[in-house]
């Protein structure tokens, strides 16, 4: 593959992950709405988490079916290596599932604040993995635009004093380092997978896991007071969290690891606008929304700079 065409690939990625952080964005805002609206009813919020995620696995499956009908006739398991199996059911059981769950719970425990700040620090642990497992490579702007990342979320936060590790927190920030660790096990099989494969395997088998889970820990209380209106936000929010997780991949096929999670966290921005255009309500810090924008732009100059210098990055993850 020639530098040229790195650079034009590594392009339509960070295009893509602009996408993604806009549809986050918007995710985010909805869910609250979701998440509230299953709560007054008394319903857990990992129960709320398992049933948008079945409908996200339902419409993955049936996206990824039109395009195996388009190239090969129909979907298989046969069509997967034998290779890629095992890190599919990986990245579902850590990214679709164990990840979410601990997320959920930390979250009922944590602070709000707290909470989106651990977790926005995705792109810091994924940078700490991607370098040296996928040897993809890291510039003078990666490091601009991560000071800038992480100095906009501390200044929306308001400041580091208040910042505490309970049992919430703790679990908050191993689901994050679990989502990293899913990263880039996906990035080593989008090599040799679609993106919609690995989309429906993170969600299928994350939802069977989480299924079970439901069904283990008896969090089916409430359930059968659920209306109509309540099924419509998980319809929303399942479908939301299909064209996040259908982007993202594609993102993440086409351009470095680390550049995709850094400009992710432009969704911030994103939900900060609409709470304050439809809500009403008053803007995080306008220099903390202000540095996250120019960090995901210098993420993105980051990757057009890596893409005119080198050849494509190797995607294998060491041994």
């Amino acid at each position: 593959m020639t530098p040229g065409t790195v650079a034009a690939k590594r392009r339509s990625g960070i295009a893509l992950a602009f996408v993604t952080a806009l549809v986050s964005g918007v995710a985010v805002y909805v869910n609250g709405f979701g998440v509230r609206a299953w709560r007054e009813i008394g319903v857990s919020t990992t129960v709320y988490t398992t049933a948008k995620n079945v409908v996200a696995a339902l419409a993955l499956l049936g996206l990824a079916s039109v395009a195996a009908r388009r190239h090969q006739g129909r979907l298989s398991i046969r069509d997967v290596p034998r290779q890629a199996r095992p890190w599919l059911i990986a990245i579902g059981l850590i990214g679709g599932a164990i990840a979410f769950v601990l997320f959920f719970e930390g979250l009922a425990r944590a602070s709000s604040t707290q909470a989106a700040l651990i977790h926005k620090s995705l792109f810091i642990w994924v940078a700490v993995l991607a370098v040296p497992l996928l040897g993809e490579r890291m510039n003078g702007w990666h490091l601009g635009a991560f000071g800038l990342l992480v100095a906009g979320q501390v200044v929306i936060a308001g400041g580091l004093t208040d910042l505490s590790l309970g049992s919430g927190e703790m679990m908050i920030l191993a689901a994050t380092s679990l989502w990293s660790v899913e990263v880039v096990m996906a990035k080593h099989v989008l090599g040799t997978v679609s993106p919609l494969t690995v989309g429906v395997a993170r969600m299928g088998i994350g939802s069977l896991a989480l299924v079970a889970w439901v069904l283990v820990s008896g969090g089916l209380a409430g359930v059968s007071a659920l209306s109509a209106s309540h099924w419509g936000w998980i319809v929303l929010t399942g479908g939301t969290l299909t064209a996040y997780v259908a982007t993202w991949y594609a993102a993440l096929t086409r351009a470095q690891a680390v550049d995709v999670t850094a400009v992710l966290v432009v969704g911030a921005v994103v939900t900060a606008l609409l709470t304050f255009g439809i809500d009403g309500s008053g803007l995080p810090s306008l220099v903390g929304l202000g540095l996250l924008g120019a960090g995901a732009a210098a993420a993105a100059a980051a990757a057009r700079a890596a893409g005119k210098r080198t050849g494509a990055p190797p995607s294998s993850v060491a041994a």
